[in-house]
């Protein structure tokens, strides 16, 4: 099994690195927490889970600079290509391979205006994301409230890792992240979406309790900028 080495950009961004090179949700331009300048990266794949400015965010600069592949929801593809970048759209339930990574878009209780485009374009529904590469599989969960379908999410994916928003007011709070937990019993969760700003204030040494409280999931929580290997 190829190692997965997984550093935290802050807010939902991630770099995962395996057979390839994987950034979610590149909100780093505009973020005070940002550890690092969109020019640093070099994805070979960027998926985005919805059109909010703090999930679209780099997408279509790192696009146009490194040429990497874009997946995302069709309308939101649909949006980015308007802008000269290549897109590949997907669904809810469907799955995109790209050599030895797949993606498996999921439900996700938000909402997905495109923020960008002056709300000129439809942004669909919001999504989520099983991730399969480096031998695991990974349940990104985008911006979402809990909800009883995690537990389909689980059955059908099994994911050992979760990476689920703990914010409050826009997504779940820890309250709900633990419930999340519950639902989907990854062997490692891991907080995001959180401390961003004033609004999304939380302690994840809370989640952490809570969740080890209750069952066997280990909560790994992540510095910015922090890079762990699994």
């Amino acid at each position: 099994m190829k190692k997965l080495k997984l550093t935290w950009l802050g807010h939902s961004a991630f770099l995962f690195e395996a057979e390839q090179k994987v950034l979610t949700d590149p909100f780093l331009s505009g973020n005070p927490k940002a550890p690092c300048d969109s020019e640093a990266l070099n994805p070979d794949i960027i998926a985005v889970s919805h059109g909010h400015a703090d999930h679209l965010g780099d997408t279509i600069a790192i696009g146009k600079r490194v040429g990497c592949r874009i997946i995302t929801l069709h309308e939101l593809a649909n949006y980015i290509k308007s802008k000269g970048v290549f897109a590949e759209g997907m669904n809810k339930g469907g799955t995109l391979k790209i050599k030895d990574v797949s993606f498996t878009m999921t439900d996700a209780l938000h909402s997905s205006s495109i923020d960008a485009s002056g709300f000129s374009f439809d942004g669909g529904s919001p999504a989520g994301f099983i991730i399969g590469m480096g031998g695991h599989s990974i349940y990104y969960a985008g911006d979402t409230g809990v909800f009883g379908d995690m537990k389909l999410i689980r059955e059908l994916y099994e994911p050992d890792i979760a990476l689920l928003p703990i914010g409050d007011q826009f997504t779940m709070g820890i309250r709900e992240a633990v419930k999340a937990v519950e639902l989907v019993r990854p062997k490692i969760v891991i907080p995001m979406h959180y401390g961003t700003f004033a609004a999304i204030e939380q302690d994840p040494e809370e989640f952490k309790k809570a969740v080890e409280a209750k069952g066997e999931t280990k909560v790994m929580i992540l510095k910015l900028g922090e890079a762990i290997e699994l």
